[in-house]
C-alpha cells in the first residue's frame, strides 16, 4: 500500500503558492489577507486556527485572528462578520466551527459575503460548485481532489462510496467526484447512518471517502483488494502511553487495511494538512478576484 502523504503534498503546494505571492509582491500587487474568527476556548478550534495562521505566514499571506468569548451574542458575531465583509484589506475569512450552542451556524454562514467565503460553505458558492461554475470550493473536499489529482489516482468510471452526508464533506465531495473533469466522472454512492448493509456497499468501492466520526470503524474486511481509502475522520482515543493521554485516529483502521488497500491517507498527516492548503488556495483566488 502507498500512503498518501498530506503533509508532504501540502508543503509542495504551499511552496508553489509562496512563489506566486513573491511574484505578486515584486509587482506591487495585492498580498492575500486571510482572517479567522474564533469563538470560545475549544482547544481543537484554537489549534486549527493556529495552524491556519502559521500556514498563511509560510506562504507570505497577511493574517488576522479575531478571538471572542463564548458568551458573545449571535447579533454581535454577525456584526463582526459584516465588518469583515466591508473591510477592503481582508480578501477572505472563516468563522471557525463549532460555535456555541446559542449561535445558529446557518445564520453565520449566510451573513458571510460569498466573495470572501474561502471555506466554500455559503449556499451561493455551494450552488455554483454543484453546477460546475467556477467558485470557492469547500476546503476539505477541495483538498481531497488535489490529493487524487497530484497522486494521479484516476476516478473516471470508478465506483466511489462516500460514508457521511454532511454539507462540509460528504455532500460536496460526492458532487465534485461525479461531475465532469479530470478528477470526476465517477459513479458515486452516498452512505450514512440509515444505510442498510453498509459493508456490502463498501466492498464494491474502488474509492472510499470516510467521514463519519467513528474511530477505526472501517476495517480490511470491509474493503476490496486494491481500494483507495481517503480518511477524513479525526477521533480521539484513550492512550495512557501518550503524554496527553490520547492519540488521534481516523474513521479507518489504517494498520488493518494496509495489506489490502492500494492507497490510503493516514491520520494525522493525510487530509488535514490539505484542508488548510485548500483554504490558502481559495484565499489566493479571492485576492486575485478582487484585483480584476
Amino acid at each position: 500500500m502507498l500512503s498518501i502523504d498530506g503533509r508532504a503534498l501540502s508543503k509542495e503546494i504551499k511552496t508553489e503558492i509562496r512563489e506566486e505571492v513573491d511574484r505578486i509582491r515584486a509587482n506591487n500587487g495585492n498580498i492575500p489577507h486571510l482572517a479567522a474568527v474564533i469563538v470560545g476556548d475549544n482547544p481543537a478550534s484554537e489549534s486549527y486556527v493556529k495552524n491556519k495562521v502559521k500556514s498563511s505566514d509560510e506562504v507570505g499571506f497577511e493574517s488576522t485572528v479575531i478571538k471572542k468569548d463564548e458568551n458573545i451574542s449571535e447579533e454581535e458575531l454577525i456584526e463582526i462578520i459584516h465588518g469583515l465583509n466591508n473591510n477592503s484589506d481582508v480578501d477572505g475569512f472563516i468563522v471557525q466551527l463549532p460555535l456555541p450552542r446559542h449561535i445558529d451556524p446557518d445564520k453565520i454562514t449566510l451573513a458571510i459575503d460569498p466573495a470572501k467565503d474561502v471555506d466554500g460553505f455559503h449556499p451561493y458558492n455551494f450552488g455554483r460548485m454543484a453546477l460546475g461554475i467556477d467558485t470557492y470550493l469547500p476546503a476539505t473536499p477541495y483538498g481531497i481532489v488535489m490529493m487524487l489529482d497530484r497522486y494521479n489516482i484516476s476516478t473516471e468510471g470508478k465506483q466511489v462510496v462516500v460514508v457521511g452526508r454532511s454539507n462540509i464533506v460528504g455532500m460536496p465531495i460526492s458532487i465534485m467526484l461525479a461531475k465532469k473533469g479530470k478528477v470526476g466522472n465517477a459513479t458515486v454512492t452516498i452512505t450514512h447512518s440509515r444505510t442498510k448493509n453498509l459493508e456490502a456497499q463498501l466492498k464494491k468501492a474502488d474509492i472510499i471517502i470516510a467521514a463519519i466520526g467513528r474511530a477505526n470503524y472501517i476495517k480490511a474486511e470491509h474493503i476490496k483488494e486494491g481500494a483507495v481509502v481517503i480518511d477524513v475522520g479525526i477521533n480521539r482515543v484513550q492512550d495512557e502511553s501518550r503524554k496527553r493521554g490520547y492519540r488521534l485516529v481516523g474513521d479507518v483502521d489504517y494498520e488493518d487495511i494496509k495489506p489490502k488497500a492500494s492507497y490510503a491517507t493516514p491520520v494525522p498527516g493525510g487530509v488535514g494538512p490539505m484542508t488548510v492548503t485548500a483554504l490558502l488556495m481559495n484565499t489566493l483566488k479571492a485576492s486575485k478576484n478582487k484585483s480584476k
